[in-house]
């Protein structure tokens, strides 16, 4: 239900205040369900995330169905518009172009006390895309992630995209498979981000979460060197000297 604010009336000043505290009390909420939800998977695994889905999304998930199959995948290409497609084929072929370009080179030689020195650029070893599901896709923005990260030579690379209904949107996995990606699973909200970031019995955690309907990131972001985190979710996988390597 809309809520109208009159700017001219008396109480603006009083009725205004009163609107942004019930949505920082709305936004604190929700902060404390993600928490919740995120700690559960953490401590559960794939029962919690099963549960969550089941809740949130309104369909049974199973080990034998959290995986996007290749039959799938290929059966949502054919669905989809061909000019649609092929607008998606020449922007990944172009995001690729622009980002080989990118591509740093390592160093080495000796200086003049004889010393060898040098630096060497590694790709992050996993990278999970967090795709929007339901109305909102945006297979652009899949493209926009998933091949820079291929570029940079991050070998696993794997969404999580939501599945209300269990119904998913066949452009998204198009996008996906015209990006490289093949490990994708059907889950959203804090429960993905939490399977991603900590890992399930049946999905390895990843090194790096990106939201791709926030930001593109360049090749950059997928090369040691840089690491971001979404939230507070960080990957206990990684010991405290293998995260000094990633800054």
């Amino acid at each position: 239900m809309p809520i109208r604010i009159d700017t001219s009336a008396a109480d603006f000043a009083s009725a205004f205040a009163d609107f942004l505290g019930q949505k920082r009390e709305i936004s604190s909420d929700v902060e404390r369900a993600a928490r919740e939800i995120i700690a559960d998977v953490a401590a559960r695994g794939d029962a919690a995330l099963f549960e969550a889905t089941k809740k949130f999304d309104r369909f049974d998930l199973a080990a034998s169905n959290l995986r996007v199959t290749t039959d799938e995948i290929e059966a949502a290409a054919k669905r989809c518009d061909p000019a649609t497609l092929d607008a998606l084929k020449l922007a990944r072929d172009r995001i690729e172009a622009f980002h080989l370009r990118q591509l740093p080179k390592d160093d080495r030689f000796t200086d003049a006390l004889g010393v060898e020195l040098g630096s060497r650029w590694t790709a992050i070893e996993a990278v999970g895309l967090y795709v929007p599901g339901g109305t909102a896709a945006y297979p652009s923005s899949v493209l926009m992630n998933a091949v820079p990260a291929k570029v940079a030579g991050v070998p696993r690379v794997v969404m999580a995209v939501p599945a209300p209904d269990n119904v998913l949107n066949p452009l998204v996995l198009a996008a996906a498979h015209l990006g490289g990606i093949s490990e994708i699973y059907r889950i959203g909200g804090a429960q993905a981000i939490a399977a991603l970031a900590y890992g399930t019995q049946t999905i390895k955690p990843v090194a790096k979460i990106v939201p791709v309907e926030q930001e593109k990131d360049d090749i950059f972001g997928f090369l040691k060197g840089k690491v971001k985190v979404v939230g507070d979710v960080v990957s206990p996988a990684l010991t405290p000297e293998e995260w000094g390597d990633l800054y």
